[in-house]
């Protein structure tokens, strides 16, 4: 606004003492660029303004990502799980091998879980990979996981894995596989085939549906054996403490509190099956 009053000043000097001595014809061509050169400034700061208003409607209506929903089915699809098949509670962890949240559970709350209640038969738990783009090996390394579990040790290399998350490329894999004993051979065909892309890609997809965002990120709801599901799942999102997990534990092992009854409203994984024929064994 100030330079558009400016030029107006300097054209009424201009044009009050005759141009400055430039003759008629050139101050009409003079008046006719002034004139054009206020309608492109009075254009711009509409813009300008029309920018501003959009960002600060923005900023207004930022928030972030939408809240993941309470009382999901979430498939346990045909992947390594712990514990008890008919423990009255499922533990689902999406996960990311490189994922720095993700070692620190594994390290620090993981171990209490497991005694308090895989071991004693009140949990399940089940891996399920995730991820993220922005972690190079990451997929690779859940890859990897996989394929020792064609050898019945998944969870000796998903440990080794864990115990070092910035030991995962693939030398470091075949040194983690060379420590838990693979047959290397074997181990190497399967990654160069990428055969479990597919497998580690749909547990992915199938969190994203359910909402995670980030690693790592749970779900705890009541067992059902025969549709291979966690039902009436609640989500508890990123590194918590171990007393968050006994917390929703101890809440859903609770006498007072119901099973979802049947036909209330939830939210599907994509793929609520039951295991595939043929689906490797993993110990």
């Amino acid at each position: 606004m100030k330079r558009i009053a400016t030029v107006f000043l300097l054209w009424m000097m201009a044009f009050s003492h005759g141009m400055l001595g430039v003759p008629p014809a050139h101050a009409e061509a003079t008046l006719e660029n002034l004139q054009r050169e206020m309608e492109a400034l009075k254009t711009g700061q509409s813009s300008l303004k029309n920018d501003i208003e959009e960002i600060k409607n923005l900023l207004r209506g930022k928030v972030g990502p939408p809240p993941i929903p309470q009382n999901v089915t979430v498939s346990l699809d045909d992947d390594p799980s712990k514990g008890d098949p008919n423990a009255p509670l499922t533990l689902v962890e999406f996960s990311d091998y490189q994922c720095p949240f993700c070692a620190r559970h594994f390290r620090d709350t993981l171990p209490q879980i497991e005694a308090e209640y895989i071991k004693t038969g009140k949990l399940r738990y089940v891996f399920r990979d995730f991820p993220l783009d922005f972690h190079a090996q990451a997929e690779r390394a859940a890859q990897a996981a996989q394929c020792a579990g064609d050898q019945g040790k998944y969870w000796p290399m998903h440990d080794q894995l864990f115990g070092d998350p910035r030991a995962i490329s693939l030398d470091d894999f075949t040194v983690q596989a060379t420590a838990i004993g693979l047959d290397l051979v074997r181990f190497d065909a399967c990654l160069s085939e990428k055969k479990y892309a597919e497998e580690v890609k749909k547990d992915l997809k199938e969190g994203q549906q359910l909402g995670i965002t980030g690693t790592p990120g749970f779900f705890i709801g009541r067992t059902d054996v025969a549709a291979n599901q966690a039902k009436g799942a609640r989500p508890l999102i990123g590194a918590q403490p171990y007393a968050s997990f006994k917390a929703a534990f101890d809440a859903l092992l609770s006498p007072s509190v119901p099973p979802p009854a049947p036909g209330s409203p939830q939210v599907p994984a994509a793929s609520p099956t039951p295991p595939p024929p043929g689906a490797h064994p993993v110990p």
